[in-house]
């Protein structure tokens, strides 16, 4: 339904990227001290642009999907795999100060500290990539749960659990702006 290809989708990609990189930056998550405040529960801002961002996501895909304009692809829960990734994904974060996306888009206003840790990430992808055969057999191939969404565990509909994350947003976005109201 929407076809998109060669040359265009690269200029989509590039067009798009750019407007993310711009969009974190004005959301103030380029910068380092807005990412360690979160970890430090001072600032809230990236908690805020990450949530805002998987409930707009997910709207989207569910948007896309019911019109024909994407498929989803459900991949293997893998939890081990999950658990273990995620584990060095938060401590290299609060270590460099950004996550992937931040860290990219710092470099684009020029942070040399962010540049440092881009290419410490290109060193892990390529480690992760070289070693793959060993994970797959020893990590993601523990605890696989085989293909499920958050749909096939809860019995609810897609629809229902996006209406439920963006009341949650909603409402932790207001407890975090009273309990800012009530700190000055």
């Amino acid at each position: 339904m929407f076809p998109v290809a060669g040359n265009f989708a690269l200029l989509l990609a590039v067009v798009f990227g750019a407007a993310f990189g711009w969009l974190l930056h004005r959301g103030r998550v380029t910068d380092y001290d807005t990412i360690i405040n979160q970890f430090r529960l001072r600032d809230f801002t990236v908690l805020k642009v990450m949530v805002t961002a998987i409930v707009v996501g997910g709207i989207g895909v569910f948007v896309l999907v019911q019109l024909g304009g994407a498929q989803l692809h459900v991949r293997d829960a893998n939890m081990l795999g999950t658990i273990a990734g995620a584990a060095i994904f938060g401590v290299g974060m609060v270590l460099y100060g950004y996550c992937p996306g931040t860290g990219l888009a710092a470099v684009g206003t020029g942070s040399v500290h962010a540049l440092v840790g881009v290419l410490g990430m290109l060193i892990g992808a390529i480690a992760y990539a070289l070693s793959f055969d060993w994970v797959r057999d020893n990590v993601l191939s523990v605890w696989k749960l085989g293909p499920m969404t958050l749909s096939d565990v809860t019995g609810l509909p897609p629809v229902a659990i996006l209406f439920a994350l963006a009341v949650a947003a909603v409402g932790a976005f207001g407890a975090l702006e009273w309990s800012d109201l009530e700190r000055a």
